[in-house]
C-alpha cells in the first residue's frame, strides 16, 4: 500500500521557517519524482517544487525560488522543503506527491501519487 505521510506544517509568523517532511513507504521510491504543491480552498493545485529521483535535479515556482529548498534523502525514502521567509500568501494545505518515472513538468495530473496534506498557516 502507497503512503505519502506529511507532517510539519503550522503556524508561523511572517519571515520565519518551517520544514516540511514526507515520509513514502509502499513503493520503489528511488524510481519516483517527488513534488510539493499546495492548495487554497476553492483553487486549483499549485506547483511548489519538484526534485528528481537522484536528487540531482531541483525545480521550482517562481513564488519558491530562493526561499524553498527541496531535497530527499532515497536512503530513509522521505524528501523534504525547508521554507523560509514565508509569507503570509504561503498559507495553504501543502502536498507531498511522486511521480513513477522521470520529472517531466509542473503539473498535479502528472504526478499519481498523493499525501493527505499539512495545514501552513502564516500570519502577518
Amino acid at each position: 500500500q502507497v503512503q505519502l505521510v506529511e507532517s510539519g506544517g503550522g503556524l508561523v509568523q511572517a519571515g520565519g521557517s518551517l520544514r516540511l517532511s514526507c515520509a513514502v513507504t509502499g513503493l520503489a521510491f528511488e524510481s519516483y519524482a517527488m513534488g510539493w504543491f499546495r492548495q487554497l480552498p476553492g483553487k486549483e493545485r499549485e506547483f511548489v517544487a519538484a526534485i528528481s529521483r537522484s536528487g540531482s535535479g531541483t525545480y521550482y515556482a517562481d513564488s519558491a525560488k530562493g526561499r524553498f529548498t527541496v531535497s530527499r534523502d532515497n536512503a530513509k525514502n522521505t524528501v523534504s522543503l525547508q521554507m523560509n521567509s514565508l509569507k503570509p500568501e504561503d498559507t495553504a494545505v501543502y502536498y507531498c506527491a511522486g511521480r513513477h518515472g522521470p520529472y517531466i513538468g509542473r503539473g498535479a495530473s502528472t504526478f499519481d501519487s498523493w499525501g493527505q496534506g499539512t495545514q501552513v498557516t502564516v500570519s502577518s
